[in-house]
């Protein structure tokens, strides 16, 4: 590169065309985060785990001043689509004052048909509604199907017995 008639390096020195080969070489290992033979990179990018979500969240509850509740066996939380959160055995927490309620543990989607004799008393009118819908579904699509199989009134009953046939052409 030439400015008014001079030559000037990448490094910006007047002086010299070329740079050092050791300073560039210390430069160049500056710049590198890992070992011999990895990406040259500028910055180091941490990846960030789920755990530090529930640390933070762990953290919030506990400003709120949850209290834990014992004794409950499990927990289902309905959604609009009729499939169930069911958490067998959780941690329910609950803050009054703050009319916040925590319940954590692990849970499992299932559909209200697979929960059906013991979450009838937990449903609300909509949730029975809802299950007389699905029910009311199954029971047509049954019959509709059973529709398709009546043709068997035309098949040709046997009145005789198949053994005593075959013995008696021999």
């Amino acid at each position: 590169m030439e400015l008014h008639g001079r030559r000037i390096c990448a490094c910006g020195n007047k002086g010299h065309s070329k740079m050092n080969a050791e300073k560039l070489a210390k430069l160049q290992q500056q710049v590198r985060i890992g070992g011999k033979g990895s990406a040259r990179r500028k910055k180091k990018v941490v990846h960030r785990s789920s755990t530090t979500d529930d640390k933070k969240l762990q953290n919030s509850l506990k400003k709120l001043t949850l209290n834990n509740i014992s004794g409950i066996e499990e927990a289902n939380m309905i959604k609009e689509d009729g499939s169930v959160l069911h958490f067998s055995s959780p941690k329910v927490q609950a803050s009054l004052n703050a009319n916040t309620f925590a319940v954590s543990g692990r849970a499992k989607s299932k559909q209200v048909t697979e929960m059906l004799p013991g979450i009838l008393n937990h449903l609300s009118v909509e949730g029975l509604n809802q299950l007389k819908r699905s029910l009311s579904y199954i029971t047509t699509s049954m019959t509709s199907a059973e529709g398709i199989d009546d043709d068997d009134d035309n098949i040709f009953m046997l009145m005789e017995d198949f053994e005593a046939a075959s013995k008696t052409h021999r």
